[in-house]
Parts: C-alpha cells; sequence; structure tokens
C-alpha cells in the first residue's frame, strides 16, 4: 500500500468513526421515539386508531411535497449503490422518521429497520463526498447501512453481514471492511451509551443434535422460508395491485388506513399494531400465542406498506417467526422457546435473501451455545426460492481494492 492510500484509508476510517457516532445518535432519538409512542399507542389505542387514514394523509402530503427522490425510499439507497442515482437527500431522514412515528402511534403494522439503513446510508452517503475515488459511493452506503442496523438494534457483527450480503457484493476487500467494522460497532456502543436497550433471550432448553432432531431442522428450515417468501411475494403483488387500483396515493393509503383501521381494533384490540415485540415478548415470557398470530401479523404489515405507511419490515418478520415457531414447536416436540428463535432468524433470512447476517443475528441475540442448529435451520431456509426478496433492487456490486 502506497502512502497516498494509507492516508486515504486512514481518513475514511476517520469518517467512518464520524458516521458511527451521528448514525448511533439518530437511532437514539429515532429509536427511543419509536418506543415512548408505542407505549402511549398501547394505552390509548381506542382513541388513536381512527386517525390512522389521517396519518397517512399527512405522510402522503409531506412525501409529495418535500420529498423528491427521497419518495422512493430503500429503492433510492439501491440505485445509488449501483451507480443509477448519484444523492440520497438529507431531507429523507426527518420525513421517513417522523412518517414512522406517524405509522405506529395510530396504529398500523410495520417495523423500523428499512428506517434505520436508510438513516444510515443518508448519512454516510453524504460524507463520501470527501472522498474523491470511483466506487467511494458504494463503500460509504455498505458503512452507512451496516451503521444504521448496528445502532438500532446493537448487533454490530450482524449488521455488517446483513449490509455487505445485502448489497449482494460480490469480493469483500479489507479496506472496504475495515471501515465498516469501524461505523458498525461505533454506531452500536453509541445508541447503547444513550440508553437504547438491546434486546437478548439466552436459550437454556434445546435438545442434542441428532438425526431426528437434523430432520426435523431441515422441515422446519422449509416452513420457515415458506413464510419468508410468502411475505416478500405478497409485498410486491400487493404494492402493484393497490397501485392499479387505486392510482391516487391520498385516496390509496386513506381507503387502506381506514379499512386497517377497523380490522386492527376487531382483531384483539392491537394485537397486531406496531413493531410486533408484543408477540415477540409474549412468545419468550410463556404467554398464550394464537395459532393465527404469524398469519394475521403478515397481512397486516403487507397491507400497511403497500398502502404508503412508512416504516421496516424486519420487525415484523421477526414477530411472525417468533410466533410461527411457537406454534410449530408442539408438533415438533420441540421447546416452544427454540423453536421460536429459529424461526425469528428464518423467517428474516427467506425474506431477505441473506444468511449470514441472520445468523449472526442469532449469535448475537439468542447465544452462542446452540450456533449449529440455527446454521442448520438456515440452511435449508435460505437455500429455498432465492427468487424473491422484500428489497425488489437487490444487485450485484464490487467494492474497490
Amino acid at each position: 500500500m502506497t502512502k497516498t492510500k494509507l492516508i486515504d484509508q486512514l481518513f475514511i476510517c476517520i469518517l467512518a468513526l464520524l458516521i458511527g457516532l451521528i448514525v448511533g445518535c439518530i437511532d437514539f432519538i429515532f429509536g427511543q421515539g419509536l418506543l415512548l409512542i408505542s407505549a402511549f399507542r398501547t394505552q390509548h389505542f381506542i382513541y388513536l386508531i381512527p386517525f390512522l387514514a389521517l396519518a397517512g394523509l399527512a405522510m402522503t402530503y409531506l412525501y409529495q411535497r418535500f420529498g423528491g427522490k427521497a419518495k422512493a425510499g430503500m429503492a433510492l439507497v439501491f440505485e445509488v449503490g449501483h451507480g443509477r442515482e448519484k444523492e440520497i437527500p438529507l431531507v429523507l431522514i426527518p420525513l421517513i422518521t417522523i412518517s414512522t412515528w406517524l405509522t405506529h402511534l395510530f396504529g398500523a403494522s410495520a417495523g423500523r429497520e428499512g428506517v434505520a439503513v436508510q438513516i444510515g446510508a443518508t448519512v454516510s452517503h453524504f460524507f463520501s463526498k470527501y472522498i474523491k475515488s470511483e466506487n467511494s459511493s458504494r463503500l460509504f452506503l455498505v458503512m452507512g447501512m451496516a451503521a444504521g442496523f448496528a445502532g438500532l438494534f446493537q448487533t454490530p457483527t450482524a449488521a455488517i453481514l446483513f449490509a455487505i450480503e445485502l448489497l449482494l457484493i460480490n469480493h469483500i476487500y479489507f479496506s472496504a471492511l475495515v471501515p465498516t467494522v469501524i461505523a458498525a460497532f461505533t454506531a452500536s456502543y453509541t445508541s447503547h451509551f444513550l440508553g437504547l436497550e438491546k434486546f437478548e433471550v439466552m436459550l437454556t432448553n434445546a435438545p442434542s443434535l441428532t438425526l431426528e432432531l437434523f430432520i426435523k431442522l431441515m422441515v422446519l428450515g422449509l416452513i420457515f422460508a415458506f413464510a419468508g417468501n410468502s411475505f416478500a411475494i405478497s409485498l410486491a403483488k400487493m404494492k402493484t395491485k393497490l397501485a392499479k387500483l387505486i392510482e391516487n396515493p391520498y385516496k390509496r393509503i386513506a381507503m387502506v388506513g381506514l379499512g386497517l383501521s377497523i380490522c386492527l381494533t376487531v382483531m384483539h384490540f392491537g394485537r397486531y399494531s406496531g413493531l410486533g415485540t408484543n408477540l415477540i415478548a409474549d412468545t419468550f415470557a410463556g404467554k398464550e400465542i394464537y395459532a393465527y398470530d404469524w398469519f394475521f401479523k403478515l397481512l397486516f404489515t403487507v397491507i400497511t406498506i403497500a398502502a404508503g405507511y412508512q416504516g421496516g419490515e424486519v420487525t415484523p418478520l421477526f414477530a411472525i417467526g417468533t410466533t410461527l415457531g411457537a406454534v410449530l414447536a408442539p408438533l415438533f416436540g420441540l421447546p416452544i422457546e427454540m423453536v421460536a428463535a429459529l424461526g425469528y432468524v428464518a423467517v428474516f433470512s427467506s425474506a431477505t435473501n441473506t444468511f449470514f447476517g441472520p445468523l449472526f443475528i442469532a449469535f448475537e441475540v439468542f447465544g452462542p451455545d446452540h450456533f449449529v442448529l440455527f446454521f442448520i435451520t438456515l440452511v435449508f431456509a435460505y437455500s429455498i426460492d432465492r427468487k424473491h426478496s422484500i428489497y425488489n433492487k437487490q444487485e450485484s456490486l464490487s467494492l474497490p481494492k
């Protein structure tokens, strides 16, 4: 490495540290705000849910009036990574943050990961202009996405692998990996220091691996793959059908919002609103889980996102996998918490076409003791129908040496 390249690499690492700090702070504000909003909605659900359609109109106006290219959301992030777009406007950050808060405040079903990843990508892309190289935007995009994911979920290793794998990068060079590690771990530590808590469950009741268990894990992986692919396929088709059926975005989000407000009230009084963390917590606390919980969480999340409400898909995917696992566990004669944990990562893996990110989420959330069980399940969940993903702009990229 020449002296000039070494200086450039050191400068990139310094920027990675700065990006991690900024993204970690924004993730804390966004994540903590979302937790407060979710708690408030749970307490006052009946008074808030009737205004879901109006909230949809408000966020649609904000995007139509101020969004510009930011209206594309995650698609814009991928387009910049592919080199087909050059800018991610900074206005994306306040727009998506406020809109996601509104989505959750008034009771729709959505996640948060997509927001954090877009925030990270926007911040890092802003700094990429200070590095004059052909592929700097791609490198900084990976750094920012990893920082955004890590700052919100505090799983930095998984975030690094997820960001890299999400873009399907062909060649991972050490020069790209080092700043990504710095950005992700800095964002994770920053948000944790500020007070954002990490979700963790230590599994204590899991059987040893046998041939019988291997076969069960294989079948479970295939079932979870079906759920994950169903989510990805349904989301793509629902977006297309709703856009054709109701072309006006204001009418579309208002009409769907009205329908959602009725259905989410009738179906267990907001049980399927928000992130789905209530379902995850109930599962691991041993509380009652209905056989249809996973299906309705999938359905309402698909409709919410397809209609134009803002938020991610990953936490609902965690909830779908967890509750489906809880339903399947007795049928397979396995501990509920173990199969729920397998579903937590396997449905996510299938829906996003990623393997190593989910594998290390299992490691960082559920501990290392049963790593091999997660590995086997994910192999089968990941291997089925890799044509579909919730990120329909995934494309092969390469980073500079």
